[in-house]
């Protein structure tokens, strides 16, 4: 499930969903310096991470969705099964929710990326092919 190849694999890691090499950030996910910065292409094949202008919004849909979900979740849990105070379960979501702020946009940008691009085992073969055009973002001044 998680080897290379695979969806889950390029989505948990948050890797290139073309080739599965190249990371698709600047840092690591639990970084807080430049936590924002993705790349514009991928390092190995030449993928561009950013094919139209304004093309993550639906990533921010599916990052709400996660994060409203695992926050009644979590809240629920720890109010009714550990029987904690509302005031400490939603203290503890706050600072759950502040440490993987990060690695939450990322999983939601690398998940909505990979309904749209799917694996190659020949891709950075074809990436070396490809003219490295500049990229959409790059063109529309991000």
């Amino acid at each position: 499930m998680f080897r290379k190849g695979s969806k889950a694999y390029s989505i948990f890691n948050i890797k290139c969903p073309h080739c599965h090499e190249s990371d698709m950030f600047e840092t690591s996910s639990f970084s807080f310096q430049k936590p924002f910065d993705m790349k514009e292409r991928c390092d190995k094949c030449n993928e561009d991470f950013f094919p139209v202008p304004g093309y993550y919004y639906g990533a921010m849909f599916l990052s709400y969705i996660f994060t409203a979900f695992f926050s009644i979740g979590f809240v629920l849990f720890f109010h009714w099964v550990l029987d904690w105070s509302t005031a400490a379960s939603f203290g503890l979501l706050i600072f759950v929710l502040g440490i993987s702020f990060v690695y939450v946009f990322r999983f939601a940008r690398a998940l909505y990326i990979n309904f749209h691009v799917h694996y190659s085992p020949t891709a950075i073969e074809d990436g070396k092919n490809k003219t490295a055009k500049t990229s959409t973002a790059a063109h529309y001044g991000r």
